[in-house]
């Protein structure tokens, strides 16, 4: 498992144990068995008892938004006056009921808690779900196939790759004859004698930038130099660079980013390198 993978696991864990946490601050009650008369004053308790019942227990719900009429009776019986009381209970709307502290913080945690786990589970489908529906990893168009090349090809006779930044990718020629003795000649890296190459090296994954001079990719990290269609040349890089599958569609160059193709180092140049001086020869020497 990589060290990616094990972050995420972490990460996960804690976010559901965070959740867990909340979930019971929200729904969490005191323990019905604690007799909370214990720890008070027996003579504070039965000096209050006689006066108020703030002491007592909550109403269950529903008779806590009721309010009390107190209706005093007259009944005459055998010369004395008695006096009952007939109690009338009402029930009020939840707007004349007003709101307690406790449901207010009880409804403020639950929104709280809803919001958390909603961006946690939005967090948690972007690095899953990976966007798919443009961007790299995805087909991208890199443009009109004509265009491409005279972008390529130079007055000089040199080449300048055409960088695709949505693909990450260079695109570079391979005519005919350097296919024929290419091990990318068949197969679907190549279309319209064009092919995409993949801009990380394979070593460490450095960006590796084009060469103009030797006409090739030399990677300024650590060295590995490869010819300009990717072919492995010198360097610690285990392998020639990755490319992508392409395709010509109504003469536009599509990249198709979701599948990266590895390759072992090449057991011959099909295209000829260096062709001049090397990049990193030269600023090695300034």
């Amino acid at each position: 498992m990589s060290i990616v993978e094990l972050s995420f696991a972490g990460f996960v864990a804690i976010g559901i144990l965070g959740i867990i946490g909340i979930g019971v601050i929200v729904t969490g009650r005191a323990p019905k068995s604690i007799n909370w008369k214990k720890n008070v004053d027996k003579k504070a308790l039965k000096e209050d008892k006689s006066q108020t019942n703030f002491l007592e227990p909550d109403l269950p719900k529903g008779e806590a938004d009721v309010v009390e009429e107190s209706v005093e009776t007259e009944k005459i019986t055998e010369g004395a006056v008695k006096l009952e009381e007939n109690v009338i209970y009402e029930e009020i709307s939840e707007e004349e009921a007003g709101i307690t502290r406790r449901q207010f913080l009880s409804k403020a945690l639950r929104i709280s808690f809803g919001a958390f786990a909603g961006i946690q589970l939005i967090s948690y489908l972007g690095f899953l779900w990976p966007k798919v529906s443009g961007g790299f990893g995805s087909k991208i168009d890199a443009g009109s196939i004509e265009d491409i090349k005279d972008q390529i090809f130079q007055a000089d006779g040199s080449v300048i790759p055409a960088f695709i930044p949505a693909a990450r990718a260079y695109v570079l020629p391979l005519d005919d004859s350097a296919a024929s003795k290419s091990q990318f000649g068949s197969g679907s890296t190549v279309a319209e004698g064009l092919v995409a190459v993949y801009q990380r090296c394979v070593h460490l994954g450095c960006r590796v930038p084009w060469c103009n001079s030797s006409q090739g990719f030399e990677c300024p990290c650590h060295g590995s130099k490869y010819n300009m269609i990717g072919e492995y040349f010198a360097g610690p890089a285990p392998r020639n660079l990755d490319r992508f599958n392409v395709s010509a569609v109504s003469g536009r160059f599509i990249i198709d980013t979701g599948t990266i193709v590895e390759s072992p180092r090449a057991p011959g140049m099909s295209v000829k390198y260096p062709q001049g001086l090397s990049c990193i020869a030269l600023s090695t020497e300034e």
